[in-house]
């Protein structure tokens, strides 16, 4: 019966989402009432979960979102992010053009919204591909790889940075996690995509609306890009980043017997704390772009960051509401006991945590929703000690962005910019993502035969 209500209250929320177009915040809460209520809960014990599980998942990433989207809007808003991503692909190869491409939208979109890193890129990817003597795909089909990429498993985008409070680990092992996987995915899938095109599954009549893009259009390609060094314009990137990581590689030098003491040093352990280190980028995204834009602009730029941030916030919190919920009736941990408890299986444990979110990601769109509630479900996984919480964090991932199609808003803006057709979307949109989720779920598999 529990595993049951379980059900129930993930149909509930899927067809509130779908049918009744309740925001998914809503849906989420909603889900959690009834679970709460069926499994014995009562009524006062169930709002305090929610309002509890709300509480805990902001209190762990609610500022750190918060200043992600931050940074992202002030390097967008002030050329900041232009600069890094023409720098970046004229400084390449020409034969590793597409490649470059590819990994800059990986490098931007670590903490600009995939949607923004795709508007900014699009017309440099035009413009490559002319330069290249390239169908429009290979440029638009490489964007989509490695944003999409860096922005479902490299925090601080929401679903890697709330993995590492819902599942219980360090964000530096999340983020480490995510920068080598997500290369080798990115990278990885951008070759096997390119083959795929040379083996002709693009067709420019049926894929296309137009065979050009308008030379107005193209001559937005290249942009009065701001006066200041690539490293500058990488500084509200870099720092966090490397803040965050500098926590995490101190306390493993410490447990290979490196470095001496206990416990991180009070200055370390200060500095790569999540909201200290994204703090301290959104400050350098600051100082970048006030000589670039006004103090008011900047003002402006950060909140119209923080407006976009609202809904990924709410969502996010509704996520770690149901998380407390399953955490309190103990489903979580019934469902694995129940599933494996003969053979203890890590690797049933992964496929089922993929499996949970590419059914939410498939059925309602949203990688947020599809992910987060897939952790918060298999966190009792995670707690079993028969799977380390980075295998289920990765898995939940890579299902969260496992087939991306009409029902999400990031086709129609790549359909739409790039003038392909819905079967043009599929091919570009649909595919990439579709390809990149399996390789983080092979990568992972190997990881927990290899590691686990």
């Amino acid at each position: 019966m529990e595993v049951l209500h379980l059900a129930v209250a993930i149909l509930l929320i899927l067809l509130l989402i779908l049918y009744v177009k309740l925001n998914a915040a809503i849906s989420l809460v909603v889900g959690c009432l009834y679970l709460g209520l069926s499994m014995g809960l009562g009524m006062t014990g169930t709002v305090d979960a929610i309002g509890a599980g709300f509480g805990n998942i902001m209190t762990a990433i609610g500022l750190p979102i918060g200043f992600g989207v931050i940074i992202g809007q002030l390097m967008s808003d002030s050329g900041a992010a232009h600069k890094i991503a023409y720098r970046l692909v004229a400084s390449a190869p020409k034969g590793a053009g597409l490649y470059a491409l590819g990994l800059t939208g990986f490098l931007l979109s670590i903490p600009v919204f995939f949607d923004v890193t795709f508007v900014i890129l699009v017309p440099l990817g035009v413009a490559l591909a002319k330069t290249l003597g390239k169908p429009l795909p290979y440029a638009i089909g490489a964007l989509v790889i490695g944003a999409a990429t860096s922005h479902t498993i490299v925090p601080p985008t929401p679903n890697p940075l709330a993995a590492a409070s819902i599942l219980g680990f360090d964000i530096g092992i999340m983020t480490f996690a995510g920068l080598t996987v997500g290369l080798i995915t990115a990278l990885i899938v951008m070759k096997l995509y390119f083959m795929l095109l040379d083996a002709g599954i693009w067709n420019a009549a049926k894929d296309e609306l137009a065979n050009e893009i308008d030379e107005e259009e193209s001559a937005t390609a290249s942009p009065d890009l701001p006066d200041m060094p690539l490293w500058q314009a990488l500084a509200p990137i870099a720092i966090p980043i490397l803040l965050i990581l500098s926590g995490t590689l101190y306390d493993y030098g410490q447990q290979i017997g490196m470095l001496g003491g206990t416990e991180l040093p009070g200055f370390v352990a200060f500095v790569s704390d999540r909201i200290v280190a994204l703090m301290l980028g959104a400050i350098a995204a600051y100082a970048i772009a006030i000589p670039l834009m006004s103090r008011d602009r900047c003002d402006v730029s950060a909140s119209k960051g923080l407006q976009t941030a609202g809904l990924v916030l709410l969502v996010t919190g509704a996520g770690g509401s149901l998380g407390a919920v399953i955490k309190e009736t103990q489903i979580g941990e019934m469902l694995v006991d129940q599933l494996f408890r003969d053979t203890q299986s890590a690797l049933g444990m992964v496929l089922l945590t993929y499996s949970l979110a590419a059914i939410f990601r498939i059925a309602q769109g949203s990688g947020t929703v599809a992910g987060i509630t897939a952790m918060t479900i298999m966190a009792g996984a995670a707690s079993t000690g028969v799977v380390e919480p980075l295998w289920i964090a990765l898995a939940a991932l890579a299902g969260g962005i496992s087939i991306g199609h009409v029902n999400d808003s990031g086709f129609w803006i790549t359909t739409q910019l790039a003038k392909f057709t819905v079967r043009g979307g599929f091919k570009t949109y649909t595919l990439g993502e579709a390809m990149v989720s399996l390789t983080i779920l092979m990568l992972t598999i190997i990881g927990v035969l290899i590691w686990n």
